[in-house]
């Protein structure tokens, strides 16, 4: 099964590059702001839709 066209060896060789450089703990803090980033990015899409229907 492909993601986007890439293999899973390559997303596992890909996510291992990535530890390499930024260690596990900032890894895992670039995951959480990004998860946050996303989630306010689809909260403000709400308001929007919110404040057009009203």
């Amino acid at each position: 099964m492909n993601f986007a066209g890439i293999s899973p060896g390559s997303l596992l060789l890909i996510f291992l590059i990535a530890v390499l450089l930024f260690g596990s703990k900032r890894l895992g803090s670039l995951g959480q702001d990004l998860g946050r980033a996303i989630k306010g990015f689809k909260q403000g899409m709400k308001e929007i839709d919110t404040d057009k229907t009203s």
